[in-house]
């Protein structure tokens, strides 16, 4: 099944705020933790976030407190620009991190507007390195088959973030880097290009 990277974003949104308890069963203290910051990432976005009498700024503004305080949107922003980090200047770089969070602001934002009654799913989860666990969970649609989406938790000394999601087992960190390369060699090689590209999807 082709998922397109929009419809991605739209799964991700509507897996933060549907995550309900499934009885996993964890290899060790670790994935339980993992499984625990997930299951308690979704619980705070399905109270704050799928409310239909807050304003879409307000949406917007806890949406960002959540990703912040939940993901490594630094980490992943830097991955997603690839090689071009390297040659993007410091004002580039602080710019594009500026505008990609607020891309992905925007997007899980509209999504958390839409929650439709979709139900989500924490599986299990499965150490993969010293540091990462990934998260296993399913989106079941009313109107489709249901959807896997994994989390990639990195645990630093205690401190969990979520560093990249896969959608049917595609890494939304590695599509995205693709997309952005795509915009950036259309462009003439130029990071400038696709901080226009960014710019403009603020507008």
């Amino acid at each position: 099944m082709t998922i397109t990277l929009s419809r991605r974003l739209m799964i991700v949104g509507m897996a933060l705020a549907l995550l309900l308890p499934a009885g996993a069963a964890m290899a060790d203290k670790r994935d339980d933790a993992a499984v625990g910051f997930v299951q308690k990432m979704g619980d705070i976005a399905l109270t704050e976030l799928t409310g239909k009498n807050i304003t879409g700024k307000e949406r917007e503004g806890r949406v960002r407190e959540l990703l912040r305080k939940n993901f490594d949107v630094n980490a992943i922003g830097r991955f997603a620009l690839g090689k071009h980090w390297n040659t993007a200047t410091e004002a580039q770089r602080k710019e594009y991190l500026s505008l990609f969070e607020d891309m992905i602001v925007r997007t899980y934002a509209q999504r958390f507007g839409e929650y439709a009654g979709q139900q989500f799913n924490v599986k299990s989860a499965k150490a993969i390195s010293e540091r990462d666990s990934i998260v296993n969970s399913q989106v079941v649609q009313k109107d489709g088959p249901p959807v896997a989406v994994d989390w990639r938790v990195r645990n630093n000394a205690g401190n969990l973030k979520v560093i990249d999601v896969f959608i049917e087992n595609v890494s939304m960190a590695i599509t995205q880097r693709s997309d952005f390369d795509a915009v950036i060699q259309r462009g003439g090689g130029k990071v400038e290009a696709l901080l226009e590209s960014l710019r403009q999807r603020k507008k």
